[in-house]
């Protein structure tokens, strides 16, 4: 088991991440806005699978090579930080057509679809993949057990904290659907912010140094 000091400062790490809005947050959103909290609820439960996939990748060994490479560690960092940037600026970009997207996602979908959908949008998250294949695996204590075994607990302080976030944000989206869907400003401007904060996180996470 990783030590209680690495526990709290991962789940702080964690933390300033999860409340980032990024794509998975952006995605409930839209969600709970289109279709109700319950189909934000199972689309939250979805992405929380899917992002679950990199956990388990982690743990079985991608997270220990990144932790003893510095040469793999920055490649991902990189290509990952490139990535943030270029969803961020696409984001900025493509903020005026959110309400489009939203009023052409009202259509009723089954919580298998919707399960599906969480599912590959958590999957295919940025932010997932960079935190938990390059941040992760820094907090684990070689002297402290099993690497694998720790990346699971942690990872799965991640997952329980993102479902509760996430949670948060669906309910909120949920409730509020009426008032948002009604104002196309207010999402112009979500979508901004929300771009331009994945832009800072990539150009930060590039410029990072490795934790010791």
């Amino acid at each position: 088991m990783p030590p209680l000091s690495n526990v709290l400062a991962f789940a702080a790490a964690s933390m300033a991440l999860i409340v980032v809005p990024g794509p998975s947050v952006l995605f409930v959103v839209s969600r709970g806005v289109a279709l109700g909290r319950r189909a934000a609820l199972t689309t939250v439960v979805g992405n929380t699978a899917g992002f679950s996939v990199h956990i388990v990748a982690v743990a079985l060994g991608l997270g220990v090579l990144v932790e003893r490479s510095a040469t793999v560690f920055w490649i991902l960092k990189l290509a990952g930080a490139g990535y943030l940037v270029y969803l961020g600026a696409q984001a900025v970009r493509r903020r005026r057509a959110l309400a489009a997207v939203l009023d052409a996602a009202t259509t009723p979908r089954s919580r298998r679809h919707l399960l599906r959908e969480g599912f590959l949008v958590g999957i295919a998250n940025p932010k997932a993949i960079v935190f938990l294949g390059a941040i992760l695996p820094q907090f684990v204590e070689r002297e402290a057990g099993p690497a694998g075994l720790q990346m699971l607990v942690l990872g799965g302080i991640f997952a329980v904290l993102a479902l509760v976030c996430d949670s948060v944000w669906a309910l909120a989206a949920g409730g509020a659907r009426r008032a948002m869907a009604g104002s196309p400003e207010w999402l112009e401007r979500m979508g901004l912010a929300g771009g331009v904060v994945m832009i800072a996180l990539g150009a930060r996470l590039a410029v990072a140094g490795r934790p010791e």
